[in-house]
């Protein structure tokens, strides 16, 4: 059987989530009332930051597919040596002996 122990942590990614839309609106904003810098560095700006919020985006699903891979792994490890323990009790003590503990 399957149990979740990891703590449920949608209140801080819906802390981040805010914090990052707050930081577009801001830049949107900034961008938007800067008269000095040309319309061309702005959207040089613009994409930039796009990009990096692509890599950002990118970086931490690679982390959580790791995370995930080594759980898996872990998961299939317990199993195969509950497996063991199973087969060792069972080799040990023999059809007959298991009923009569």
């Amino acid at each position: 059987m399957y149990h979740n122990d990891k703590p449920d942590n949608s209140l801080i990614m819906f802390f981040n989530l805010a914090g990052v839309v707050a930081a577009y609106v801001l830049l949107a904003l900034s961008l938007y009332k800067s008269v000095d810098v040309p319309l061309a560095t702005k959207g040089y700006w613009g994409i930039g930051i796009l990009l990096l919020t692509l890599s950002l985006v990118n970086f931490v699903k690679y982390r959580f597919d790791n995370q995930a891979r080594i759980d898996r792994i872990n998961r299939i490890e317990e199993a195969r040596n509950e497996k063991l323990l199973e087969d060792y009790v069972g080799e040990a003590y023999g059809p007959d002996k298991r009923d009569a503990a």
